[in-house]
């Protein structure tokens, strides 16, 4: 008989923690109330899977997580994962910014052991709730050997999603996760199948460590619309170090605020194009003259992990042609 893996399943609160006055609350309820061995305790058939501890590291919705809250996690994971004895990790966590967190996770993590974050568009108090059975196959993948090396993973819906794909696409529906080409596999019937695996680096082949961050620097997402108009842009980016440019199709920026987009360049701020609509390739010097006025433009990341990925980059590099190989290459 195979051995269990032993896995640490960590609690952060969010609505897999929540709990609702009705069986019919699914989306009005009162959030990250429950303990993750409280939640666990629902679960008894999942200790056929692994060895499992818990371990409550936050108790509040991933809305309210900042980039302290994200170097808390990343540490205290990268210390368990360091543990001979531990041989994965679930967290559970809240899916307002799951993809953010896990996506940190993905890029400064120094570990091949398998890292699954998970959570539930409904309370388990809810009717037909996901939330057992989401953290049930998130334990089943991160306890199973095929998801070691493979980076931090999300799981939510009978998909298995790498960290830097995923988004979540709706506000209220079971499948609100998207991946643009396609999960990297599924959990059926307590089994993890995968078709595909991520082709950017991540984790051991990144140049970052959660290990050695410290303050991470100040960048922000400015969202266009027809009627932004240039002082709010310039409000933004006067205390900023780094600046994501959510722009209308492709990372296109009106005709007024170019200007204020090259002011913040000439004060020292870095700028990237991305895209609103929330997935696609943004085309170097392609809608605008990037070389010229000094910015970056995103690939094919959306404006959230853009952000967590130049807070990365400025950690050590500043120079324009690094930053934007650092875009080309995770």
């Amino acid at each position: 008989m195979t051995e269990k893996a032993n896995i640490i399943v960590i609690g952060t609160g969010g609505t897999i923690a929540g709990q609702g006055k009705a069986a019919n609350n699914t989306s009005a309820y009162e959030c990250s109330v429950r303990g993750i061995g409280d939640i666990l305790s629902t679960i008894p058939h999942a200790c056929a899977l692994a060895n499992l501890r818990t371990e409550q590291l936050l108790q509040n919705g991933s809305e309210n997580f900042s980039n302290e809250h994200l170097l808390a996690i990343g540490k205290r994971v990268s210390t368990l994962l360091a543990q001979h004895d531990v041989d994965g990790a679930v967290i559970a966590h809240g899916t307002d910014t799951i993809e953010e967190t896990a996506y940190f996770l993905h890029l400064t993590l120094k570990s091949s052991k398998p890292v699954v974050v998970v959570g539930s568009m409904r309370p388990p108090s809810a009717m037909s709730s996901d939330a057992a059975l989401n953290l049930y196959d998130a334990i089943a993948v991160a306890a199973h050997p095929s998801s070691v090396g493979l980076g931090t993973l999300v799981f939510a819906n009978d998909e298995i999603h790498t960290a830097r794909d995923v988004a979540k696409s709706s506000s209220f529906k079971i499948e609100a996760f998207r991946s643009p080409y396609g999960p990297l596999g599924y959990v059926i019937e307590g089994q993890p199948r995968y078709y595909r695996h991520p082709s950017r680096a991540h984790t051991l082949a990144t140049p970052w460590s959660i290990e050695t961050l410290g303050p991470l620097p100040q960048v922000d997402i400015v969202y266009a619309y027809g009627a932004l108009e240039p002082e709010a842009v310039s409000a933004i980016t006067a205390r900023a170090q780094g600046l994501i440019y959510a722009g209308t199709g492709n990372g296109n920026v009106a005709a007024h605020l170019i200007e204020p987009l090259r002011d913040a360049v000439r004060r020292g701020v870095h700028v990237v194009r991305a895209s609103r609509t929330g997935s696609g390739i943004v085309l170097r010097n392609g809608a605008q003259p990037d070389d010229a006025y000094g910015w970056l433009t995103v690939e094919d990341q959306i404006p959230s992990k853009a952000r967590i990925l130049l807070m990365l980059a400025l950690t050590q590099a500043r120079d324009l042609q690094a930053l934007q190989a650092v875009f080309e290459r995770y």
